[in-house]
């Protein structure tokens, strides 16, 4: 069969290598030239929606790995959004070109920033995907590779390796509610783990009262150890110890606020200094009240021509009182040396008084 000399045409080949890359070279020539308003806004929209089948598709690349593919498709057109308002058609490059790259950077940075379930730094999580992808390659044999096999195929230390090794299992936690590999009843890792202690609490406070406790009395720290430590009632150590139960909550509340006292004074500080104690002989301050004479002070005899002394109304005392008109200056001044100089001592023992008051 002969041949013409003309050739068959070929079928034109589309520029674009997906379906779902439409021809949007004129709306971007015309948004360049377009200034910044509601009808510029309202293209980029329009241009925006006709590569959104495109996102969606880049997006479907990233599922199954945790994350919902509806966060995903969201995820990627925010990003082709962005990438609709930065691209620049007089650089002379395709939009998808510049489009594809952006999206899938927002995906992975979502990963990256967004799903781990341990907080990683970010060059432990490159060495994580090096890591894995020479693990990839190097898992055709039986035996799983060596730290020293990734380190040489990956071109890291293996101090990298042993980081990106450990990286692999922070992406996802296990659950506490998990069972324990080889546990056959349900045992979870839960039950593993141990219980709140309920004395921790008071670890502080039992130091704290220790070394107060060891300065109270014997008897008082025996009182506090079978009233706390032993659950003794006060009844009960009252009969023990031979005392009355008054005197048993006595003591407990005078040791127990001394120490409270000797605690709250080294949290808070010296306490305030009282001043020095102020002696009956020294001055009173101006404007202080003079405290009375004790009783058992000697009374200063009283010289002729003196003011008798007063009652408590400011009237003279009672006849044979000191001071007062008809009685002696001082006790024992009448009568002879050894006697009593007054009639009130014969009564005293029951006597008569005799002539000149002795009996």
């Amino acid at each position: 069969m002969a041949t013409t000399g003309q050739s068959r045409p070929r079928a034109r080949r589309s520029r674009h290598s997906h379906h779902d890359a439409p021809d949007t070279a004129a709306d971007f020539a015309r948004l360049e030239r377009l200034p910044d308003g509601a009808e510029k806004r309202r293209l980029q929209q329009e241009v925006a929606a006709a590569w959104l089948p495109m996102a969606y598709r880049l997006a479907r690349k990233y599922r199954n790995r945790g994350e919902a593919l509806e966060d995903l498709e969201q995820i990627a057109a925010l990003a082709l959004v962005k990438a609709v308002e930065g691209y620049n058609p007089s650089r002379g490059c395709a939009f998808e070109s510049y489009a594809i790259p952006t999206i899938y950077g927002e995906l992975k940075r979502h990963f990256r920033d967004n799903l781990w379930d341990v907080h990683v730094p970010r060059r432990v999580q490159n060495l994580r995907n090096r890591v894995r992808v020479s693990m990839q390659d190097l898992s055709g044999g039986s035996r799983a590779p060596t730290v020293a096999q990734l380190a040489e195929h990956a071109r890291l230390s293996e101090e990298d390796v042993q980081l990106g090794l450990e990286a692999l299992h922070g992406f996802s936690s296990l659950s506490l509610d998990a069972e324990v590999p080889g546990a056959d009843n349900g045992y979870s890792l839960l039950d593993s783990l141990s219980v709140q202690e309920a004395d921790y609490e008071h670890v502080i406070d039992r130091e704290a009262v220790k070394s107060r406790l060891r300065c109270l009395p014997e008897r008082e720290q025996y009182i506090l150890y079978l009233r706390f430590f032993r659950e003794m009632t006060q009844s009960g150590i009252a009969r023990q110890l031979g005392i009355s139960q008054m005197h048993v909550s006595r003591l407990i509340a005078g040791a127990c606020r001394r120490v409270r006292e000797e605690i709250d004074g080294d949290q808070g500080g010296e306490p305030d200094d009282p001043g020095p104690p102020v002696s009956r002989d020294s001055p009173s301050p101006p404007g202080s009240p003079v405290s009375p004479r004790p009783s058992n002070s000697p009374r200063t005899p009283e010289t002729p021509g003196s003011s008798p002394t007063r009652g408590p109304s400011g009237a003279p005392g009672p006849p044979g009182s000191p001071g007062s008109p008809g009685a002696p200056d001082a006790p024992g001044a009448a009568g002879p040396a050894g006697s009593r100089g007054s009639s009130d001592a014969s009564a005293e023992r029951g006597e008569a008084p005799g002539p000149h008051g002795h009996p």
